[in-house]
């Protein structure tokens, strides 16, 4: 009597790993836009604040005086009370000012949110300055640290001469105030714009590494070149420091240049985790060149 063998078991399914020729690495160049996140980040902080503070900002005539604990009739119990009032000036009256019937309207209620502290528009009018500044005016390399080692030596000098009481207090009386819509509506705008930007219109701009090729579109509507890899050359630029690191969180500028009759140099600034992505490039050609030599 002849029995079966015992059918073994089949062996896990597995994923097989990817073909080396379907290995593609995408490289998206962004605009300067995408450094402003800050502006929006701080518009909305700052608004959120003031709305919740609990100010509301009066509009009032010119040479209005304020006045504390007067005593004024309520409107609602008809008792006099202490409150702090407003005074207007002779023969001026509060908002609207149009009559309407042959007698004036009733003061508008105020309805602004603003806060009372000088210090939130300062601080959104600096950042705003300061992006715009980093955003323009680039510093790679030395030059940023330059900038820090100069503006640490002035912090110190400035300290020990006993000037930085004198420059608060300057700053002190520097007085910006946006109330909430304010924050809230330059904040929207600038960060619809920026979704749209790098969502969208950034991801038209791009280099497509595969093993053997480069598909290259530098324009917004343009046509797509491929290029050989074949004596490529790959060259990440030196960061700016405080527009790359501080700002664009590990982005920096790309220059590929090809080779062959007709050599093309490519720049792309702005791109995101670029330490990552010219390793991984750097990976994928070595690892192409030594199949190749097989």
């Amino acid at each position: 009597m002849s029995t079966n063998p015992p059918m073994s078991a089949a062996p896990p399914l597995s994923s097989a790993p990817k073909p080396q020729d379907d290995v593609e690495i995408k490289i998206v160049s962004h605009s300067n836009l995408f450094y402003w996140w800050p502006v929006w980040a701080v518009g909305f902080l700052l608004g959120i604040l003031t709305l919740f503070e609990g100010y509301v900002m009066a509009i009032i005539p010119h040479d209005t005086v304020p006045y504390r604990s007067n005593q004024v009739k309520n409107p609602g119990s008809g008792q006099l009370e202490e409150r702090d009032v407003l005074i207007v000036p002779e023969k001026r009256h509060l908002p609207p000012e149009e009559p309407e019937g042959g007698k004036l309207a009733d003061p508008e209620k105020p309805k602004l949110h603003v806060t009372h502290r000088s210090t939130y528009g300062v601080v959104f009018a600096l950042t705003l300055v300061l992006v715009i500044i980093i955003t323009n005016v680039p510093l790679r390399g030395m030059w940023s640290f330059m900038v820090i080692v100069v503006a640490i030596l002035l912090i110190t000098v400035f300290a020990l001469f006993h000037w930085w009481d004198t420059i608060f207090h300057a700053i002190g009386l520097l007085d910006i105030r946006i109330n909430a819509g304010g924050y809230f509506f330059i904040s929207t705008c600038l960060l619809v714009v920026w979704l749209i930007t790098f969502t969208l219109f950034d991801r038209q701009m791009y280099m497509v590494f595969t093993p053997g090729q480069l598909k290259v579109r530098l324009e917004i509507g343009g046509g797509e070149k491929a290029y050989d890899t074949s004596g490529m050359t790959i060259e990440k630029q030196r960061s700016d420091l405080f527009r790359h690191w501080i700002l664009g969180l590990g982005s920096g500028d790309l220059i590929v240049n090809t080779s062959g009759a007709h050599v093309q140099h490519f720049d792309l600034p702005n791109v995101l985790f670029i330490g990552k992505k010219v390793q991984q490039i750097e990976d994928m050609l070595r690892e192409k060149a030594v199949v190749k030599g097989r």
